[in-house]
């Protein structure tokens, strides 16, 4: 199913319930009053059930500065909430710490590798930060190319 299909069947949606709500308008200027005042009470009472069974499902948005918490359930912490709040924090630096480690690591196996090549060369150390040798490395490159 496309977009263009899903904003289609939403239009339409949208259209079938203001024709409703719209024949509905029509009828309740036609109803006794005692009728629309039990209509206008039921219709309280239903907003106040909801109300309640939202507030049940999230209790409360506690605002702190600039941020904001959603919290499920009592208004007291239990240890398994709090657990639960703390464990991606763990993880979180355990990751960055073995990452870490790991790119120590690499580093130190490259720079031995680096080392041990120079060390186990036919040319003594010296002669790479010889500038004479560096001359003598770009002109054997420009005449192997």
């Amino acid at each position: 199913m496309t977009n263009s299909t899903k904003y289609l069947n939403q239009l339409a949606q949208d259209r079938f319930g203001l024709q409703v709500a719209a024949q509905l308008s029509q009828a309740t200027e036609e109803l006794p009053y005692e009728i629309s005042e039990r209509l206008r009470a039921a219709r309280m009472q239903a907003l106040g059930k909801r109300k309640v069974a939202v507030t049940q499902t999230v209790t409360r948005l506690a605002t702190s500065g600039v941020s904001e918490t959603l919290t499920f359930g009592d208004d007291d912490a239990s240890w398994l909430n709090r657990m639960a709040s703390i464990i991606p924090l763990f993880a979180l630096i355990f990751g960055l710490i073995a990452i870490s480690v790991i790119q120590d690591d690499n580093n130190a196996n490259e720079l031995a590798e680096i080392d041990s090549a120079l060390l186990t060369d036919d040319l003594p150390p010296e002669a790479y930060t010889d500038p004479g040798f560096a001359h003598f490395l770009k002109l054997n490159s420009a005449q192997n190319q």
